[in-house]
């Protein structure tokens, strides 16, 4: 008897069937993968176990009992949690204080705060979870935040977590942190439910994984009996040719992008680059590695022109381009992939074509007399949705109407229209599914054959060991270490992104 049980789930919405007649089974006691790539369907299945929405057919089992969950707190009642991929915490609040929000212990008509710490105190150490309840969140680590997340999960006394994507921003050892975690919870006889489009991931701490494409469950396999291949092309529906790395490939010694000694501050006025320097040469990758919220976002900033350094020097093809503007840079041949495609790299209601010559609509042969030239706009989005496989119905659709993937391929073709001489590629591939992380890679490595210097600033740390040919660990602002493609692994990369100075060389 398993211990959940979803039967024949559907859900629709305007114009779309996100679920499709679903069966999904979780054993007791086990860590379940649900993978598939983006609109697969993962999302409202589990938002519908959580009571966030609303089936339009099929039933629920929860212990072979049928269960109705009209909302979130129905879930919790039922033993369901949740821990989101955007932590929800209260910033000024402690510890102990987010974890018992709503539900706080009380003496009378006061909150009785000695029991509440010493609860949290309690679980924090059954499950290893090590935190201080009196301390302010605003304080902690990433890691430690997502600690605290559990935390409310197991003080809600939850017997099925859900786990949406909960690695994203961790460094390595906290990565290895969270599945200890995960490994005593389900020896403790909780059962988890992990999505992720992390492969290595399924296979290092999953039991069973569960593969949706389209909307359908198209099959659940034994992790210990298959390859993350085999998991691949069940998601994408083909077979995928994993990526290559090229291994013979000569690196220009001229450098392409040049950063000397930036300082530049944060939006609180606050330093948040301190010293930077480094340099990208033609043909090559460099890979910068680094937990978020260490100065990338900065960095990204500086080196695109939207926010001026302090002090420092930035050169592009030997040009100084330090206090030049965004325009300006892309013209001598820079070119950006934004870390949020929505908010930094697309006008969403916008239309594809648009989008496409967003960076170059004043030029030719875009504009002429001061006029914008439909004919050869519509030629060119017209290639550009061949040329990088956009699945779209046509130029004319709004971006916001289009897939994660899709609307990544969209910002891909703009920026890759003329091969830049540098190209910036922030979080290139994050929430993509297998398919369309696989078209960024290679077209990275083929840039790189033409070569373009590429700065890649990435979370992921498999698709950094992958990709470049020397990695930068960036800490509190400043460079933590440089590693060459040969001497990085992710524990000397992990120790680096957590501040452990001289990593390199005794990891």
């Amino acid at each position: 008897m398993p211990f959940l049980r979803m039967a024949g789930i559907t859900k629709f919405f305007p114009g779309v069937v996100a679920n499709q007649n679903v069966d999904f089974e979780v054993e007791e006691g086990e860590i379940h993968a649900l993978v598939g790539e983006n609109g697969a369907g993962k999302s409202t299945l589990m938002k519908i176990l959580y009571g966030m929405e609303k089936p339009d057919a099929g039933q629920i089992f929860l212990q072979d009992r049928l269960v109705t969950i009209p909302n979130p707190q129905a879930a919790i009642a039922l033993g369901i949690d949740m821990v989101h991929q955007h932590f929800e915490l209260v910033p000024s609040l402690t510890i102990a204080e987010n974890v018992t929000l709503g539900y706080e212990p009380r003496r009378g008509p006061f909150v009785d705060r000695q029991t509440m710490a010493a609860r949290v105190r309690r679980l924090s150490e059954q499950f290893g979870l090590q935190v201080e309840p009196e301390a302010r969140v605003s304080s902690l680590s990433v890691g430690v935040q997502q600690r605290v997340e559990i935390l409310k999960l197991l003080y809600r006394d939850a017997r099925l977590l859900i786990l949406d994507e909960p690695s994203a921003v961790l460094t390595p050892q906290e990565v290895d942190d969270l599945f200890g975690v995960l490994r005593r919870l389900v020896a403790e006889g909780r059962t988890a439910i992990f999505i992720t489009h992390k492969l290595r991931e399924v296979m290092a701490i999953c039991h069973r994984a569960t593969v949706l494409r389209a909307g359908r469950a198209v099959g659940t396999v034994r992790v210990a009996e298959t390859q993350p291949e085999t998991i691949a092309q069940m998601m994408v529906g083909r077979e995928l040719e994993m990526p290559r790395r090229l291994t013979s490939h000569a690196i220009a010694e001229r450098p392409r992008l040049v950063v000397r000694d930036v300082h530049a501050d944060d939006d609180r006025g606050l330093p948040a680059l301190r010293g930077i320097s480094f340099a990208v040469h033609a043909g090559e990758i460099v890979g910068l590695a680094g937990v978020e919220g260490n100065g990338q976002a900065e960095l990204l900033q500086t080196l695109v022109g939207l926010r001026f350094p302090e002090r420092g020097d930035i050169l592009l093809d030997g040009r100084t381009i330090t206090r030049e503007g965004t325009r300006a840079r892309r013209e001598h041949g820079l070119a950006v992939i934004p870390e949020d495609r929505n908010r930094q790299g697309l006008s969403l209601p916008s239309t594809l074509s648009e989008n496409l010559i967003a960076t170059r609509y004043q030029a030719a042969p875009f504009s002429r007399l001061g006029l914008l030239v439909p004919g050869e706009i519509r030629r060119f989005a017209q290639r550009a949705i061949h040329a990088f496989d956009v699945r779209v119905r046509g130029p004319n659709v709004a971006v916001k109407t289009l897939s994660g993937g899709n609307a990544q391929k969209v910002v891909v073709a703009r920026e890759l229209a003329q091969p830049p001489t540098v190209l910036i590629a922030a979080q290139p591939t994050r929430g993509l599914d297998v398919g369309a992380t696989q078209f960024v890679h290679n077209e990275l490595l083929r840039l790189r054959e033409q070569q373009t210097a590429i700065l890649l600033i990435s979370a992921d740390l498999d698709e950094l060991l992958a990709l470049s040919d020397r990695l930068l660990v960036i800490f509190e602002g400043a460079l933590a270490g440089e590693l060459d493609r040969s001497q990085a692994t992710r524990e000397r990369l992990g120790l680096l992104m957590a501040g452990r100075a001289g990593a390199e060389l005794h990891a």
